[in-house]
């Protein structure tokens, strides 16, 4: 009797129907424009709304799940004592990630040099015409407050608790920041509460947890079918001609993420988490895959959790504490991305960045990575704001905006990668100073 097919092949089938559905309607555009004009209408009309189902229910439960996953892990630790560990290593993790991410795409950039083998008439062509787009996103990124310690107060600690996890818009979906500092807090507080007390806060919180879970299992069911529709739906609005003109940028992007996921994340599991890299990419191959389609880190937290717990045999206090962060706080794909946009529009525009302001450069896109919003497209306004630091016209965005959705995909695979990955080293340096049990 043959085994089912798993959710992750079922997923990798659909995508592939829908990249060949997608090259298929794009060569005969070529040769009956009006055929391609009706498709890319039924994408955005039938196809992007199915979609956005897919996406808008992984999204429901990402406020909650975090939430009880984060509270949840701090309350296992059974004292704070515990806290103090966990996050120092967390954090230094997560710095040491992005930070190699963001070299690494720079020493590409400064390799490659995809900026100089863009044509003028070719850059003329892309501002035209994702110039609209371009000045809104410029426009929301000279709106970003400068770093300050008084910023950093305000995106931790708002007045409105519960107006910034709400989100001030529908089309938001809130401030995770506020909610990870105040889960903490709830689950240090909870470790101080009595025994029998401690554990029926605990039950609550991984019920909540659970029921959040099986929410996301109701989504994964469409994943199959929604993830072709949206597949299909941006190579057809992107266009091969728009890959083509970019495709010494979008080459060194890929070569930079794969390079960072694949190599960096297998030195980790080789020699911090002593474990096999190859075992390991198996494992979370589902995460990938679901991060890769759905271009959201907040959408593949609850796979990436399952992942962890029942494939990679981590901790609950762990991985619950180090993915619900790593959502927000471990941008290493991002922030590899930032560098190689800000160093590549540079590079149109002739503006010569030196040694050390692109040491600069890392730094700043290791920093405003933390604050970008895990959502399709979220980097962008903060990229906008470092190109305008740097003496670059922020509207150059819009050279790579029709290559943004496809290279998000990617970045997004490596953010969560790398989440994963930092959870699995995490909990093996925690076992090993015996601060975590097998079965805590």
């Amino acid at each position: 009797m043959s085994q089912p097919m798993t959710l992750a092949n079922r997923i990798l089938i659909g995508m592939g129907i829908g990249i060949v559905a997608a090259v298929a309607t794009l060569g005969i555009g070529h040769f009956h424009p009006p055929t391609l004009d009706f498709m890319r209408k039924v994408a955005s009309a039938v196809f992007d709304p199915f979609g956005q189902v897919f996406l808008r229910m992984l999204f429901f439960v990402v406020m909650p799940l975090v939430f009880a996953s984060l509270t949840a892990g701090v309350v296992q630790l059974g004292r704070p004592g515990r806290l103090g560990p966990l996050a120092l290593r967390t954090f230094a993790v997560f710095f040491a990630n992005m930070a190699i991410g963001v070299t690494l795409g720079l020493v590409m950039m400064n390799l490659l040099e995809p900026g100089r083998h863009l044509p003028t008439d070719v850059m003329q062509q892309l501002l035209a015409e994702y110039g609209g787009a371009a000045k809104g996103i410029a426009d929301r990124g000279a709106a970003q407050p400068t770093m300050s310690l008084a910023l950093i107060v305000d995106m931790f600690m708002p007045r409105n608790l519960l107006g910034a996890i709400t989100g001030h818009e529908r089309g938001s979906i809130g401030e995770v920041l506020p909610l990870i500092l105040f889960a903490i807090l709830f689950g240090a507080a909870a470790t101080q509460l009595v025994e029998a007390r401690r554990q029926r806060v605990l039950e609550g919180l991984e019920t909540l947890a659970q029921i959040m879970t099986r929410i996301v299992d109701f989504a994964l069911r469409l994943a199959p079918y929604a993830v072709p529709a949206m597949i299909y739906s941006v190579i057809v609005k992107v266009g091969l001609s728009v890959l083509a003109a970019l495709a010494w940028f979008v080459v060194g992007c890929t070569i930079a993420f794969a390079l960072h996921l694949f190599g960096t994340m297998s030195l980790w599991m080789r020699f911090l988490a002593k474990r096999s890299p190859l075992q390991f990419f198996r494992q979370i191959r589902p995460v990938l895959v679901t991060a890769f389609s759905t271009s959201s880190s907040n959408a593949t937290l609850p796979t990436a959790l399952a992942a962890a717990r029942e494939d990679l045999r981590l901790s609950e206090s762990t991985s619950s504490f180090v993915l619900s962060l790593g959502t927000t706080m471990n941008m290493s794909g991002t922030a590899l991305f930032e560098g190689c946009v800000v160093l590549f529009i540079a590079q149109v525009f002739g503006v010569e960045l030196s040694l050390t302001q692109q040491t600069i450069l890392m730094l700043m896109a290791v920093l405003s990575a933390v604050a970008v919003a895990g959502i399709p497209g979220g980097s962008l306004p903060l990229i906008a704001g470092l190109l305008a630091t740097f003496g670059v016209p922020p509207e150059g965005i819009g050279i790579i905006i029709g290559v943004d959705r496809i290279l998000d995909m990617m970045r997004t695979t490596v953010n969560v990668g790398s989440d994963v990955a930092t959870a699995v080293v995490v909990d093996h340096q925690m076992r090993r100073a015996g601060l975590v049990g097998g079965d805590d």
